[in-house]
């Protein structure tokens, strides 16, 4: 099974299914590690964190947020925040005085409507300041375990690359994904898919020559296909088993010979 029917506009639904869950068990595969990388105890903290999250890295999250859970530990101490001492704490994290709006509301919210707990609906959570179905997707997965396709930009960047999608509105991406992906795998392959694009499918230029997914990739060929100038993009702490797994070899490495997993195409 290969990308060609979808590179040339001919692959089936049913073919596309069988493919993406194909795409699944790979990454699951390359990325044993991959989870939600926001640090929290519990939902009101990912929630949170998820909302700080916005046009910001995990990692300055979670060196923002020790400060913010120590000092606001409830959905009442939020709603009685002063929204300047906010702002002050997650200024690192960007667009402050917005996020800020959003978190207090948030704990306005939960206090006035809901004593204090995060709900579980999507149609609930959707409604609290902050939370849009991303985010409420993220909420559900990982704090009420609850499978959720989250769509964010490296979802949509790699699921239209990899030809399973066509577009860039996450609602309208995430009903096609859930088409195609099994229900109870709903939220590690959105985990998956993050670490994937972190670590291979870079935006600018993805490591296609050193990509486990080569041979389900109609878009092979973005990035280099040399597997030594490819393996040379790889970001993270797996990157030996991410080569081994793409079917380098040192001598495909040294020679720049192509990898086995883009034979097929």
């Amino acid at each position: 099974m290969t990308a060609a029917d979808a590179r040339n506009g001919t692959e089936s639904e049913l073919a596309k299914k069988r493919r993406a869950r194909v795409i699944d068990r790979l990454l699951a595969a390359a990325h044993p590690d991959a989870k939600c990388e926001l640090d929290y105890a519990n939902p009101l903290e990912l929630a949170v964190a998820t909302i700080l999250s916005a046009q910001c890295t995990d990692v300055r999250v979670n060196l923002t947020t020790p400060a913010l859970f120590a000092k606001y530990r409830s959905a009442e101490d939020y709603a009685e925040a002063n929204p300047e001492d906010v702002e002050a704490i997650i200024r690192p994290t960007g667009f402050y005085r917005n996020k800020a709006k959003s978190i207090i509301g948030l704990g306005k919210a939960l206090a006035a409507h809901h004593g204090g707990t995060l709900p579980k609906s999507m149609e609930e959570l959707v409604k609290l300041p902050g939370i849009g179905r991303k985010t409420a997707n993220v909420i559900r997965g990982n704090a009420f375990g609850v499978p959720g396709i989250t769509v964010d930009t490296h979802m949509i960047r790699l699921t239209n690359r990899l030809g399973l999608v066509s577009g860039k509105d996450p609602v309208k991406l995430e009903f096609q994904l859930q088409k195609l992906i099994e229900h109870r795998e709903w939220t590690m392959f959105s985990h998956r898919i993050i670490f994937h694009g972190r670590r291979v499918c870079i935006a600018r230029k993805p490591a296609c020559g050193a990509c486990t997914l080569a041979a389900q990739c109609p878009s092979f060929g973005e990035g280099p296909t040399d597997p030594a100038e490819a393996a040379s993009l790889l970001r993270g702490d797996n990157i030996e088993e991410l080569i081994k797994l793409a079917g380098i070899t040192p001598t495909d490495e040294s020679a720049g010979t192509s990898p086995k997993s883009g034979a097929a195409l």
